[in-house]
């Protein structure tokens, strides 16, 4: 449709009294409407085509794509002036094009780049003394934004000259591009009210419309705004009245008052159309600013749900202290990131931190690699018994004493309920087993690069996660185990090449962690029977919370995707009464069950070399069960036990410093000696001295010195022994 003065609006604006004489603004005024446009500006006397100034235009938001060319994000990359995507002629509004040209340009399809008529009348007013009056086409405009040469204010005659160049230039122009070339140009490239630059960003940022939706009192109003953008409300009011009466419009002089106070009440800085990528997009446009859409592999359905439903249970925690958490979802088998939440939005407690990279203490979502280590080793089976007594280990700043979650002792438990049920101390003699430098190796291997090289950094207390992991980390860990032990990174861009691949567990290992951690009857003995890690659908997953309940984390995986999640405070500061089922977890199981709502995930069949066998177990520590086995680690006998459940010595542990107070009378000090029997008839021998039997605890008198605590049979053969130091003052002397 082709759009005059003559069919929508009959007058000009500067019939209306304006006092502001056309390329004559007064300060910043000028400099706004003839700012210079660097991204498609030309050398001095250059006419360039339309096609290189279209070509040239780059939005000041950048868009982030999803996987389907679905807008998810946009990212402010030039803060001088806000501008989006080109808008063709026609997808904008008829009404506002013809608003336009009322109001700068009623002859624009008559004249060829200057208007005599515009410019002798002009000449005439100036001489007769009344008030200046401006008299550039659209096409005069377009040259100056076009050509930095011709923005310099200028006086006197120097003006004259420039407005004869202006002229030239709008001459050949309109020799070379088209009228609605012209007019496409002019509507993309002029400033309508501070920092909007072209109709896009004035319809979105004024009106939350898109160009070719605005009303014609909308129309009008963005008219009045060329002329006077830093008007008041009601000088806007009355000039587009006035526009709109002389036009003989149909806009009511309320429909203009509406969109006069939607207009100029719009926030001056208005952020990005779509932010649901905040952090996605921070992570993907690092380093160079990209001049087009950057394309990514997140879905902006799944994105949002993610989004909607961390920030709905971190408003049911807030009352629990707990104010930030992230979320991520992966693809098991190309590693493609389809959700990325750094953060709650405005319910966190620092918003500009990435909750995915921020680094945290995992707590025991570390628990399945330690296990899965003792399993690829066949130092442990599923059905293996470990303690879940009592322990003390000796470290740098005395007794590591590590406790379960309820501070509750089991006795002997398998290792599928060890895991299943995430208990501590059972963990911690898996790591005795296992080494904490290979766990440390094992660790760094998943990409856990914060993990320190050094297995002794960490001692004991790394089976229950003291390590700094971030949620990236884990959950690409977790993606190893769903793709039965090969390791690739995660990748958030279609374009990126696959990464190396690298086998870390073998498929009959990854096997058993992944049927342990899909076992819902397992787990009851922490979690009871209905918590939010039950599925409709196959799938494993584990919690973890760290020391204090600063972290909670809950990742698991099903058949095709792997979703992490963790929740708690960017700050630091402890949770209260937060543990992974009542935190993370059901974060957790509502993004999984959408990811599932019509993709099913089927158990996994068990891999070559692994098979099933009934186990049964002594004095009834657990009942008996078909439980799946690597080929050769099958049970000889019904008995399941291991060899750190014979006889031994409880206290003091193996090293111990006994640090005597002197302040206390001799006779009120005593050393408690424990041990475990296991249905034997042991003895204490204490530095070659019988102190008696065994079998209840024995407090003695401590005398300084080096020791050598044995527990011994019937026969005086040796079960378990410690040695540890007495020191002390006053009455026991020094040492």
């Amino acid at each position: 449709m082709r759009v005059t003065a003559g069919n929508a609006f009959a007058v000009g604006f500067s019939r209306l009294g304006s006092t502001q004489p056309r390329n004559s603004f007064p300060g910043d005024l000028a400099n706004a409407r003839a700012t210079s446009l660097s991204t498609h500006s030309v050398e001095p006397g250059e006419t360039p085509s339309f096609a290189a100034v279209r070509a040239a235009y780059q939005p000041s938001d950048i868009a982030l794509l999803d996987r389907h060319g679905v807008t998810i994000h946009e990212v402010r990359v030039d803060t001088r002036r806000r501008r989006l995507a080109w808008t063709p002629l026609a997808a904008i509004s008829p009404a506002l094009q013809a608003a336009v040209l009322a109001s700068e340009d009623r002859r624009f399809y008559v004249h060829h780049g200057v208007d005599a008529r515009a410019v002798l009348g002009a000449a005439l007013q100036f001489l007769r003394g009344g008030p200046r009056r401006g008299a550039s086409t659209l096409s005069m405009q377009l040259a100056t934004q076009l050509d930095p040469a011709l923005q310099q204010h200028r006086n006197g005659f120097r003006a004259l000259v420039q407005k004869w160049r202006q002229m030239q230039r709008a001459w050949a122009l309109e020799r070379r591009w088209s009228k609605a070339e012209i007019l496409e140009a002019y509507l993309n490239l002029v400033t309508f009210r501070g920092e909007l630059q072209g109709v896009a960003a004035a319809t979105q940022v004024l009106f939350g419309k898109v160009p070719h939706g605005v009303t014609e009192a909308e129309a009008l109003v963005l008219a009045v705004l060329l002329r006077a953008p830093n008007a008041e409300p009601a000088s806007v009011s009355r000039r587009a009245v006035a526009l709109s009466e002389a036009a003989g419009g149909g806009a009511t002089r309320h429909a203009l008052s509406v969109a006069v106070t939607q207009a100029l009440g719009a926030p001056p800085g208005a952020g990005p159309r779509v932010a649901l990528a905040a952090h996605a997009a921070h992570e993907l446009l690092r380093g160079a600013v990209p001049t087009a859409p950057v394309e990514s592999t997140l879905d902006a359905a799944l994105q949002r749900v993610a989004t909607d439903v961390l920030r709905r249970h971190l408003l049911a925690l807030r009352e629990r202290w707990v104010h930030d958490g992230a979320v991520l979802v992966a693809d098991n088998g190309s590693g493609a990131v389809l959700a990325y939440v750094g953060g709650g939005e405005d319910l966190s407690s620092a918003r500009y931190v990435d909750g995915v990279r921020a680094r945290r203490q995992a707590g025991s979502a570390l628990k399945p690699f330690l296990y899965g280590l003792a399993l690829e080793q066949r130092l442990l089976t599923p059905a293996s018994l470990v303690e879940d007594t009592p322990l003390e280990i000796p470290v740098g700043g005395g007794l590591y004493r590590p406790q379960d979650y309820d501070e509750q002792f089991r006795g002997l438990v398998t290792v599928r309920t060890a895991l299943s049920a995430s208990l501590n101390i059972p963990a911690v003699r898996t790591l005795q087993l296992v080494g904490a430098e290979a766990f440390v190796q094992q660790l760094r291997r998943l990409g856990f690069s914060g993990i320190q090289e050094s297995g002794e950094y960490y001692g004991p207390s790394l089976a229950l996660g003291s390590g700094d992991v971030t949620l990236w980390e884990m959950v690409n860990a977790y993606r190893t185990l769903a793709n039965g032990g090969v390791w690739s990174p995660l990748r958030m861009r279609p374009t990126q090449p696959p990464g190396a691949a690298q086998r870390l567990y073998s498929e009959a290992t990854t096997f058993l962690v992944s049927n342990i951690l899909a076992d819902r009857d397992s787990r009851t003995a922490t979690f009871g029977l209905e918590n939010p890690l039950v599925t409709r659908f196959w799938s494993a997953v584990k919690t973890g919370t760290s020391k204090e309940m600063r972290d909670n984390w809950c990742i698991g995986y099903s058949r095709r995707y792997t979703v992490g999640v963790w929740v708690g405070n960017f700050s630091g500061q402890p949770m209260r009464d937060v543990s992974g089922v009542s935190g993370a977890a059901p974060v957790w199981r509502e993004v999984m069950d959408w990811l599932h709502r019509d993709t099913p995930s089927s158990p996994p069949e068990p891999p070559a070399g692994v098979h099933s066998a009934t186990v049964s177990f002594a004095d009834g520590v657990e009942l008996a069960r078909a439980e799946w086995f690597r080929d050769g680690t099958q049970p000889g006998s019904s008995a399941q036990t291991l060899a750190g459940s014979q006889p031994r010595i409880l206290a003091p542990a193996p090293g111990t410093i006994i640090a005597l107070d002197p302040d206390v009378p001799a006779a009120r000090q005593r050393v408690a000696l424990e041990a475990q029997p296991n249905g034997t008839r042991a003895r204490w021998w204490l530095d070659g001295t019988d102190l008696g039997a065994a079998d209840e605890l024995l407090l003695w008198p401590p005398q300084r010195g080096r020791h050598t605590l044995q527990l011994v049979d019937g026969s005086r053969q040796v079960l378990d022994a410690v040695t540890f130091v007495v020191r002390g003052g006053g009455a026991f002397g020094g040492f």
